[in-house]
């Protein structure tokens, strides 16, 4: 059967044989000097050589009939004329090949007639099997070689065979024709068949694919707008601490159904992510160590609230500078100890570290995270990464969660070509393995994690030297009881320190608030900015879209803009590519994006813009305030680098 190929979906059963038979002239070629080199010690070389030469040109006419049909080019049908055209010359052509069957009877005598009535039946099946789907080429093709084939028993009663053999012989070649015809048929009627399965398939495909891209579409717009009521949840939740006590309980309860509802949309993001084949690692040097300190020191407190012992197994072992996707090392990290802390009930949770040079510059890391938890079965275990999976009935309602962490975390796992691994035995708890092997880093930065959420002690840290065109530090905070780590409640004035410039701009500037200009489409999160940053003493301007933030900003200078990336008419990145082209007194300003999509190519969009940061949202106040305080402390030390 000739080879289905994705064009013969849409092509006709003409072109689609024309390009068959195109394609197999070097076999018919080879074919005829074969039988011509077969046949030459008994019909002479002459007669062999003008027999292949005929054929030959016959070949060379049947590729320009042809030609528009060729493999490869655009699918186009060939006119009425040109058909016609092609089937003289197939006729024509396989007439030629088919008439070496006469001299071969009338030279060879019976045993050439044998050599004949072998040659024509394969004759016979090669054209069958190079006309898929046309019976007009069929019909050119075959019916030369089916009158050649049907002259035999005449050359057999020619030979002076009796009547039983001429009948027998005749017999046999009807039943052959009868078979090939009958051939062709089923074998077109499979190609049709086969043919239909993949155009069904294809139709199949692209409807999943269009269906992903408009799920992944959906989740992301989704995902992104509930990131904003989200973030407002969490900076309202953030204000009631500065209650009484029972506001500070419901304050509690309303931040930590927030920060539920923030880690199950992350899930379902980056599991949709994965599922269409948009997630990405990326690799740069860190501080493996360090990153390994600020996860733990994430999860003692919440461990130790729970009545469990956080313990830590071979830290020494492990190096410092490594090259890999910290972020994702820390996100698996956080799904499994977040794991064994919800089914561990009493006990403890122990990270095991090990680490050892792999050749020939990298190192093969191990993190295992064992609890005291219940345990699983070898059923459990089978389902264990399976997502919205919790592997027992009720465990959803007890424990909470979608069973999606698991599922990520392999995926992640295996994205950076390593292995998550998990062992249980029920009533011994379980133990999840992460085998990873990492380059040797050569500058590994310090991984930066906010720590600390006390607004107190944030708005001290903002306390320093600020960029020198509006150079701020801050006044003492009002003292607060140290018992009860409150935002203080006066603001914050941040006050201007000019040490170069004259004495009435200097004057200007005392006493003058942090300039912030916030742009974004969403009047919730402007406010949400707002009730962080107020409290601080800054000064916040607002914009609703990124033309309004364009003439605020020819307006007013702003020590720092929070920039919203995705917004009607004008983005954020497009916004700030015209602020930083356009050299207006705010051409220089740190600009802060604010978004949903944190992946690598956004950051780096992000960046290619002239944006100095970036925030995810939903906006939480260390975030936002540690933004802060990194862009105008990257200002402060840019200035004094020039200085």
């Amino acid at each position: 059967m000739p080879k289905t190929t994705a064009i013969d979906t849409v092509a006709s059963g003409w072109t689609v044989a024309a390009r068959h038979r195109r394609s197999t002239m070097p076999q018919r070629l080879g074919l005829a000097i074969a039988v011509a080199l077969v046949v030459t010690p008994m019909m002479g070389w002459r007669i062999c050589l003008a027999w292949l030469l005929v054929y030959g040109v016959m070949q060379w006419l049947e590729m320009l009939a042809f030609a528009p049909s060729k493999e490869g080019g655009p699918i186009e049908e060939l006119p009425s004329w040109r058909k016609v055209v092609a089937c003289v010359i197939l006729f024509t052509s396989t007439s030629v090949f088919g008439a070496l069957s006469i001299p071969m009877w009338l030279i060879g005598g019976p045993l050439g007639g044998v050599g004949a009535a072998l040659m024509l039946p394969g004759l016979m099946l090669f054209s069958m099997v190079n006309a898929p789907r046309s019976r007009a080429i069929l019909v050119a093709t075959l019916t030369p070689p089916m009158l050649y084939l049907l002259a035999s028993p005449f050359f057999v009663a020619s030979f002076g065979a009796s009547a039983p053999v001429v009948m027998t012989a005749s017999a046999a070649v009807v039943l052959f024709i009868i078979f090939t015809v009958i051939s062709w048929f089923k074998m077109s009627e499979a190609t049709e068949n086969q043919l239909q399965a993949h155009a069904e398939a294809d139709r199949l495909r692209q409807k999943a694919e269009q269906d992903l891209a408009g799920h992944s579409a959906f989740l992301a717009a989704v995902g992104h707008d509930l990131r904003t009521p989200i973030g407002a949840i969490l900076t309202g939740a953030a204000e009631l601490q500065d209650l009484d006590a029972h506001s500070r309980s419901n304050a509690n309860l309303i931040t930590d159904a927030g920060l539920m509802m923030k880690a199950l949309l992350d899930d379902l993001l980056d599991h949709s992510k994965l599922g269409a084949g948009r997630m990405t690692v990326e690799a740069a040097d860190f501080d493996l160590r360090l990153m390994l300190a600020q996860t733990l020191r994430l999860w003692r407190g919440p461990v130790e609230a729970k009545g469990l012992k956080l313990r830590v197994e071979g830290v020494a072992r492990m190096p410092r500078r490594v090259r890999g996707d910290a972020m994702r090392i820390r996100q698996i990290l956080n799904n499994l100890i977040s794991n064994a802390m919800k089914f561990t009930s009493e006990g403890q949770i122990t990270l095991r570290l090990d680490a050892w040079t792999e050749e020939p510059s990298a190192y093969c890391i191990l993190l295992e995270v064992a609890d005291t938890g219940p345990g699983m079965t070898g059923e459990q275990l089978k389902r264990l990464f399976n997502p919205f999976d919790q592997t027992a009935d009720g465990v959803s309602a007890r424990y909470g969660g979608t069973g999606l962490g698991l599922a990520i975390s392999r995926n992640l796992t295996e994205l950076m070509g390593g292995r998550l691994t998990a062992r249980s035995t029920p009533g011994q708890g379980a133990r999840f393995t992460v085998s990873l092997v990492l380059p040797i880093g050569e500058n590994a930065a310090a991984v930066v994690a906010p720590t600390d959420d006390s607004r107190l002690d944030i708005a001290q840290s903002l306390a320093a030297p600020r960029r020198a065109t509006t150079p701020l530090v801050s006044a003492s905070p009002p003292p607060v009881a140290p018992e009860v780590p409150v935002a203080p409640e006066a603001p914050v004035p941040l006050v201007a320190e000019v040490q170069a410039a004259p004495p009435s701009e200097a004057d200007d500037e005392e006493g003058r608030p942090l300039r912030v200009l916030v742009v974004d489409d969403h009047d919730i999160n402007r406010r949400a900015v707002q009730l962080i940053l107020q409290p601080l003493g800054c000064d916040i301007v607002t914009a609703a879209d990124g033309m309004i933030a364009l003439q605020r900003c020819a307006e007013t200078v702003f020590d720092v803009i929070f920039m919203d990336v995705r917004m009607p008419e004008l983005d954020g990145r497009e916004t700030t590519r015209r602020l930083r082209a356009g050299g207006g007194p705010n051409a220089l300003t740190p600009v802060v994006a604010v978004t949903a999509d944190t992946a690598p190519e956004d950051v780096a969009a992000c960046q290619a813009a002239g944006m100095a940061y970036f925030v995810s949202k939903p906006l939480t106040p260390p975030a936002l305030i540690g933004a802060l305080q990194h862009v105008l402390d990257e200002s402060a030390q840019a200035e004094s680098a020039a200085a």
